[in-house]
């Protein structure tokens, strides 16, 4: 199936080439796939459990061509993102309006500034204003490290990438971020840091 964004230019899903790969013990540090994995079990957990109403928001698309080879199956041959996404989760918490992007790496001592896009800068400047919470939650993935950085650092990071660096440093994550502990039930609990950082005087 082809999917292409709004400029028309086609979108091309990289994916790993098949390796075998020897049978590991599941334990804590190799239990989730992927971060956005980790996290929609964890928003999962919450929502089970009546803490919060946290989804992942959808990625609107417009189907061009279907083939029907049998009447029982349609086939999409050719779509487009019908617009920019925003952010990947948007929700509830206690009453309070939460937004955030989720992104990893595989660097280990920064993470790269162009893993966000300047619409993503601007929605999450747009929440802020209206009193929402918005941060991103980041995964290096070598270490399996997770960091809750408020979004207020974030676009001061992005907003002098032009002139400054091009990544944000791990130091600099560490200082101004937040360490979300890895667990079982919930996977990722960083509602513990919007706890203790946004609503502890609420």
């Amino acid at each position: 199936m082809a999917i292409r964004y709004p400029n028309g230019r086609r979108f091309n899903e990289q994916k790993s080439p098949t390796k075998k790969v020897q049978k590991k013990e599941l334990t804590y540090s190799n239990r989730g796939m992927t971060l956005e994995d980790d996290l929609n079990e964890t928003n999962q957990y919450y929502l089970e459990k009546s803490i919060a109403v946290i989804h992942k928001k959808p990625t609107p698309v417009q189907i061009v061509q279907v083939d029907y080879p049998k009447r029982s199956a349609a086939v999409i041959k050719e779509a487009y993102f019908k617009q920019a996404s925003t952010t990947d989760y948007n929700g509830v918490y206690k009453g309070h309006y939460l937004d955030f992007e989720a992104k990893e790496t595989k660097n280990k001592t920064s993470f790269p500034l162009q893993n966000f896009h300047k619409h993503q800068i601007e929605h999450m400047k747009q929440v802020q204003q209206q009193n929402g919470i918005a941060f991103v939650i980041l995964r290096f993935s070598l270490t399996d490290e997770i960091y809750l950085l408020d979004a207020e650092h974030l676009i001061q990071f992005y907003e002098q990438k032009e002139t400054s660096r091009k990544s944000i440093r791990k130091l600099d994550i560490e200082k101004l971020g937040f360490l979300i502990k890895i667990g079982y039930h919930p996977r990722i609990d960083y509602l513990q840091v919007i706890d203790t950082v946004y609503l502890q005087d609420k």
